[in-house]
């Protein structure tokens, strides 16, 4: 019976953030969080606190100061004045000072050099989010396709998780500056070869790919050119955010890898990623995960 609680009360808050993620662009109160958390709203506060480690306001605003972030750092069109009411604040100044507050830089500063190792430790310390969907037992719909071979234009990134936004952000200033690899025809993938939970920051290794038709007799900005071969490969959509792609991935190696009988071929996990944040809402985003097969 504690155990069924428990779920039960873990279920009710992945509900309300979930809430939150697809209406982030109207009020939120604390009454109607409570009435989708079926929670009573005199105790929900602090209930939705002692779960995610921050308040009701916190939390959205952090989501809010989010989607900001992104849009500061890969939105180059996008006015801050704009990108401020996007985020709920009326002024241009407040909310250069709630975003400085919160990533020690000002937004204009974040968008000419996005210090990323910084601003990812304002996200670090929300357990609750992080783990909702490692809290779930995963039941996946994994199917066994042929993935044809695909030649990729490559930025190597080399060093910590939390510096892959910053090489992303070369990636694709190179990807609009050339045209070789255009971003609203051609696909995105990513070449993952370490795991982030037990490889020393700077051993982490992460390629960052978009396809290209031909080769180049050179290229600019680190690029270089790789291939995905054809094969076999076990694939797994993954729907929301990049944060919690680890549980998919977790669940190919750790449960359906073992129960299919299947080996895997010498080639890493890769992702191929269909939309991008922030021109989609977080809980939007759709990853199909491959993993090689023999």
């Amino acid at each position: 019976m504690v155990k069924a609680g428990k779920a039960g009360y873990e279920k009710r808050m992945q509900k309300v953030c979930g809430y939150i993620a697809r209406h982030l662009d109207e009020e939120l109160t604390v009454g109607r969080l409570s009435e989708v958390a079926a929670f009573s709203r005199f105790h929900f506060h602090r209930q939705f606190s002692g779960y995610m480690g921050v308040s009701v306001a916190r939390y959205i605003q952090l989501l809010r100061l989010k989607r900001a972030s992104y849009q500061l750092a890969f939105e180059a069109d996008a006015r801050v004045i704009d990108i401020a009411l996007d985020a709920g604040f009326d002024y241009p100044e407040s909310f250069a000072r709630a975003f400085k507050k919160e990533f020690g830089q000002s937004p204009s500063e974040f968008r000419r050099e996005p210090r990323w190792q910084a601003w990812s430790q304002a996200y670090s310390h929300l357990q609750g989010d992080r783990n909702l969907d490692r809290r779930q037992d995963l039941d996946m719909n994994v199917e066994v396709v042929n993935f044809p071979e695909v030649r990729i234009a490559v930025l190597e990134h080399r060093g910590a998780p939390e510096l892959v936004n910053e090489s992303a952000g070369q990636f694709r200033s190179w990807r609009i500056e050339t045209g070789l690899s255009p971003i609203t025809s051609c696909r995105t993938f990513g070449l993952v070869y370490d795991n982030p939970e037990c490889t020393p920051p700077e051993k982490f290794r992460f390629d960052i790919c978009g396809e290209i038709k031909q080769s180049e007799p050179e290229y600019s900005h680190g690029i270089v050119e790789k291939h995905i071969p054809g094969g076999r490969c076990a694939l797994v959509r993954h729907t929301g955010s990049h944060d919690n792609i680890g549980d998919p991935v977790r669940y190919l190696y750790g449960q359906w890898l073992p129960e299919s009988g299947e080996e895997l071929r010498n080639f890493p996990c890769f992702f191929h990623y269909l939309n991008f944040f922030p021109e989609v809402a977080e809980h939007e985003l759709i990853t199909d995960i491959y993993l090689p097969l023999k």
